[in-house]
């Protein structure tokens, strides 16, 4: 159960990065075309994978035609996928406690 725990916190935080990859893409893309210039914006798509050991996982992007990348939803989305990963880091702190208490027992 502990691994599952890892494996399912490790996944959440593979998919966040990735999000947070795509949202500062946006950013550079969108300063690099110029103010008077539109870029369309890339948004991640996640897919959970269902199975023994259920996670998510970062199934690419996806494109928004005709919406030009604004820096205050960027960095909205920059803040909720950092948000999530500090989660998923909690989680995987969790397990590995648990992991480590369980083979403490196991010691006795």
């Amino acid at each position: 159960m502990t691994v599952d725990l890892l494996d399912a916190a490790a996944s959440g935080m593979d998919a966040q990065r990735a999000a947070l990859d795509v949202a500062a893409r946006n950013v550079a893309a969108a300063e690099a075309a110029g103010p008077n210039a539109g870029y369309d914006r890339a948004v991640p798509i996640f897919r959970v994978v269902e199975g023994d050991d259920p996670r998510v996982e970062f199934a690419g992007t996806s494109m928004q035609r005709g919406t030009n990348v604004d820096l205050l939803t960027e960095m909205i989305a920059v803040m909720n996928a950092s948000r999530a990963y500090e989660s998923d880091v909690s989680l995987f702190d969790v397990g590995k406690t648990l992991a480590e208490k369980t083979i403490e027992l196991e010691r006795l």
